[in-house]
């Protein structure tokens, strides 16, 4: 057992203010159902899912509504009972259409759940990770990455530690917190399963100094015959991100372009945990997920269990706002994105929706040239040079940004951006640069 601080931590990293004082005492409570649902089918990274319902048919909270597309892809189940309106396109986070579909909440329709075959810790590996895809689950982190997936060890790779992610770095945010305080005993059952498919001996829960109350309950409340520890880690941001919790905890590096179990470890966040020891042993599929709503532009702030599909809308008219809305993140404002649609929905991803009125909002976007101070270098946890990543991006060279200055291990935490005396918005550069690459990358492929 390990408990108390841990002192060892990554290089560099920032500390941005927390600003999680008026969320974290705040229980999760239960967001009412809007109207109408709006369900994007493509939720998650890799192929999107497939409808198996019809326009005008009834449906009930849980049933399937639409099926896996491959390997990489998770089903959708409905999050209330209604009828199908249609299925259409629907305005996403990225400010694209994508298919979707429009489910009309039944008056009716209460909190009961279609349960299917509960699939317990007697099952085989493959049972198991087939019930997490079954279930629709994905990393309730943010990176929406099918759990299933994340899971699998890879033939001729070994998993030594089984790593949950309680860290919750980004300001504002405070779902894993909740979750860690509410829902542990489906944390220790999520546990269960995820060591009996990655085949780890032991389990690490990794949390932040500014979430002690956390830890310790979880440090009571663990199961005697349970191999896990708890590691309390000094707050800095990206502590979050898997591969920092790995050189803090493990005191390993993961090599470029490699994975966590290329050093022994799968890491998974706290809230999937939860979500996997909650919905297998009754064989439902994900219909929730805690969101907190925060910001100084929000007069009910709180964690809130909203049913996936929600409009963002409804959620803003339901919390209340200020007349003077500025910016409304999905996500927090280090690694989340601002959204130019209000109609666009809760999605498995969303871990937070933050908003900003006027007065928060500094407006000085003029962007000044480098002065090759190298605050964005001491800053870059991945020490990388966003200095010279940044110049390149100008430049258009992103071949040499990719196979020199190593641009595709930048996970866009915005440390550099954060820190740059000349408001360079350098990690959006990175994320423009990023998507060319892959395209190319993609156009050079086999077909």
């Amino acid at each position: 057992m390990v408990f108390g601080l841990n002192k060892n931590t990554f290089k560099h990293g920032v500390h941005p203010p927390e600003y999680k004082e008026e969320t974290s005492g705040l229980a999760i409570r239960q967001f009412p159902f809007a109207p109408l649902i709006v369900l994007p089918l493509a939720q998650h990274i890799g192929g999107p899912s497939e409808p198996v319902v019809r326009e005008g048919q009834e449906v009930s909270r849980g049933q399937l509504l639409a099926k896996a597309s491959g390997y990489v892809s998770v089903p959708l189940h409905a999050p209330v009972s209604g009828i199908v309106r249609k299925i259409a396109m629907v305005p996403a986070l990225s400010g694209n259409m994508v298919p979707g579909i429009f489910l009309a909440t039944s008056p009716s329709s209460g909190q009961e759940v279609i349960e299917g075959k509960p699939v317990g810790l007697d099952s085989s590996a493959e049972e198991i990770m087939q019930a997490v895809q079954a279930a629709g689950i994905v990393g309730l982190g943010g990176a929406a990455f099918p759990t299933h997936v994340k899971i699998k060890v890879p033939d001729g790779k070994s998993c030594e530690v089984l790593m949950i992610n309680g860290i919750e770095c980004e300001p504002f945010l405070t779902t894993d917190h909740r979750v860690m305080l509410e829902q542990p005993d489906d944390i220790f059952m999520g546990i269960r399963y995820l060591l009996k498919v990655t085949g780890a001996s032991r389990a690490v829960i990794g949390i932040e100094a500014n979430k002690a109350d956390a830890a310790s309950l979880l440090e009571q409340r663990k199961p005697v015959d349970l191999p896990v520890e708890i590691h309390i880690v000094p707050v800095k941001y990206p502590q979050g991100s898997e591969k920092m919790l790995i050189t803090s905890i493990l005191k390993k590096e993961v090599p470029s372009g490699g994975l966590p179990i290329d050093v022994g470890g799968v890491v998974v966040n706290v809230a999937t945990t939860a979500e996997i020891g909650r919905l297998l042993p009754l064989g439902r599929g994900i219909q929730e997920r805690v969101v907190t709503i925060t910001g100084p532009g929000v007069r009910e702030k709180g964690n809130y269990l909203i049913p996936v599909g929600t409009p963002l809308r409804f959620v803003l008219e339901q919390v209340g706002v200020s007349d003077n809305i500025s910016e409304v993140y999905m996500g927090g404002p280090m690694m989340g994105m601002a959204v130019s649609n209000l109609d666009i929905s809760i999605t498995k991803g969303t871990s937070g929706v933050v908003v900003f009125d006027d007065e928060h909002v500094v407006r000085s976007t003029k962007v000044y040239p480098c002065i090759k101070c190298g605050a964005c270098v001491d800053a870059c946890p991945l020490s990388l040079n966003p200095s010279k990543l940044g110049i390149l991006a100008k430049y258009e060279a992103y071949d040499l940004m990719a196979d020199t200055h190593h641009l595709m291990d930048c996970f866009e935490c915005g440390s550099c951006s954060f820190v740059c005396p000349s408001h360079i918005p350098l990690v959006q550069y990175f994320r423009v640069s990023k998507s060319i690459v892959r395209k190319r990358q993609k156009s050079k492929q086999p077909a």
